[in-house]
């Protein structure tokens, strides 16, 4: 029971972020997803091209 109390006064101490920040962060998140998606899109075109080019 200890255990339950203490984590519910720790869970009033904590600072939840606002709407606009969680806007924010998801779009930070988002936006990385798809530049790294890219990124590694054109990575592997880039190798198939060498790798058909040279090997195959």
């Amino acid at each position: 029971m200890k255990f339950i109390k203490s984590v519910f006064h720790e869970m009033k101490l904590v600072t939840w972020p606002n709407a606009a920040e969680t806007r924010r962060d998801t779009s930070t998140v988002i936006l990385t997803s798809l530049l790294f998606a890219v990124y590694f899109a054109i990575l592997d075109w880039v190798i198939l091209t060498l790798l058909n080019a040279f090997v195959f």
